[in-house]
């Protein structure tokens, strides 16, 4: 019997056989025509967990038959990386093709761990692959960055997950033989998150406590199975994304205790304190906004004082903030102003600029109307003048409109007493 867990069994080898993430290695795809040709940069690869990072890397070096080299940032040091590195240097003198250096979780390493990547990338000698489930831009530094190619990897769709259970109850060795039928889905594959690895996990499980023949698969037996089974939580994807979203949602619907709460399941988990602190800074401007702007203000600097304290102190800090926001006035108003303006732009493309609020720093400029007619709000009163600044096909649209609340009802008068109806204020 194997002892591999079925998730390994069900790893793929070829592009052919992978599941998902269609926009990177689909037909006439970005990635597969990288892969293709064989001119691959150094890349990110950014997703959450069970997308299939780890195995597209795989799969890179297999079909460009290449050296491949593996890291894990959860125990791996700075001595480790020099080591793997000159071995891969060692091998690429012997071989026309370029070794690849994989990089598991690397937004786990330092920068003294991540500068001393810099030489071999920079000069060649390997062909990086990073794998994180966070933000490059926070989380890899910027003279790595530079030198990576950025690749954003999606939770699997239900077709997708759906076609990963089908693959694996008829091709797997062990299940395969086992009279297995499922009749419901919808547990399992919300369960799974979008997450394959945790996905195949889930049915490991399910079979493994269920009868030796004629196991069928029910949303009630998976939820009896599973929520027995399921861990505190686990930092390394299991829950991460599931406890982050209650934690946000309990802010957003204002409950400091429920905040308080995921909070400490968080941080008693082993959470990455920062982390929590970013998705605090994003909720302060996405759900509070302009109905209390101090709640950025606040959400920053927990931000900083975390980065500046460490833990275990700054827990407090971060139930502070946590609680501050919970207990704020609400108003989406600014994300769903950017949101309607983005959407605005996709449809109505590159519109031009009025010409009295263009730039005019030439005299044909000038002599085109650049700048003319324009006002100088300080030279009126109120230090107002109205003036169209919106391209004309976009005339009187409102991107922005005022939440419910005392701040932003301020803010609604000032703008009617400044724009009239023209807005709709």
């Amino acid at each position: 019997m194997d002892s591999k867990p079925l998730a390994e069994r069900m790893r793929p080898a070829s592009l052919d056989d992978y599941i998902g993430q269609e926009q990177l290695v689909g037909k006439d795809a970005v990635l597969r025509k990288a892969i293709e040709t064989g001119i691959l940069p150094s890349i990110i690869l950014w997703g959450p967990p069970g997308v299939g990072k780890t195995t597209l890397a795989y799969i890179i070096s297999q079909t460009l038959k290449r050296p491949f080299y593996s890291l894990s940032a959860i125990n791996s040091g700075v001595k480790d990386i020099r080591e793997v590195i000159e071995k891969a240097k060692g091998n690429g003198l012997f071989s026309v093709a370029k070794p690849i250096l994989f990089i598991d979780e690397i937004h786990r390493f330092s920068k003294s761990q991540q500068d001393s990547l810099l030489g071999a990338v920079e000069k060649g000698e390997v062909t990086l692959i990073g794998a994180t489930t966070e933000n490059p831009s926070f989380e890899v530094i910027s003279a790595l960055l530079s030198r990576c190619q950025v690749y954003v990897l999606k939770h699997l769709e239900k077709d997708e997950l759906l076609k990963l259970l089908d693959h694996a109850l008829h091709t797997d060795a062990i299940l395969s033989k086992r009279s297995i039928h499922l009749e419901e889905t919808e547990a399992l594959l919300r369960l799974s998150g979008g997450d394959a690895r945790k996905l195949l996990n889930i049915l490991e499980l399910l079979v493994h406590s269920g009868p030796e023949h004629g196991l069928n698969i029910t949303n009630d037996y998976v939820l009896k199975h599973v929520q027995q089974n399921m861990a505190l939580y686990d930092k390394t994807g299991e829950q991460h994304y599931d406890i982050i979203s209650a934690f946000i949602k309990s802010m957003r619907g204002s409950d400091p205790n429920g905040a308080v709460y995921w909070l400490a399941r968080m941080i008693e988990g082993g959470e990455d304190p920062l982390f929590i602190a970013r998705r605090m800074i994003i909720l302060a401007s996405e759900d509070i906004g302009n109905a209390n702007p101090t709640a950025l203000v606040i959400a920053n600097n927990c931000f900083q004082a975390v980065n500046t304290i460490g833990m275990p102190e700054s827990r407090i800090i971060l139930s502070q903030a946590a609680i501050y926001l919970a207990s704020s006035a609400k108003s989406n108003a600014s994300y769903l102003a950017i949101n309607e303006a983005m959407e605005a732009v996709k449809q109505t493309g590159g519109l031009p600029v009025p010409l009295p609020i263009r730039n005019a720093p030439t005299k044909l400029m000038k002599q085109l109307g650049y700048g003319e007619e324009y006002k100088y709000a300080h030279s009126y009163a109120n230090n107002f003048a109205e003036l169209e600044f919106l391209p004309d096909e976009l005339k009187g649209s409102v991107f922005y409109s005022p939440g419910n609340n005392a701040r932003e009802k301020e803010l609604r008068e000032f703008l009617k007493k400044r724009w009239g109806d023209k807005y709709g204020y």
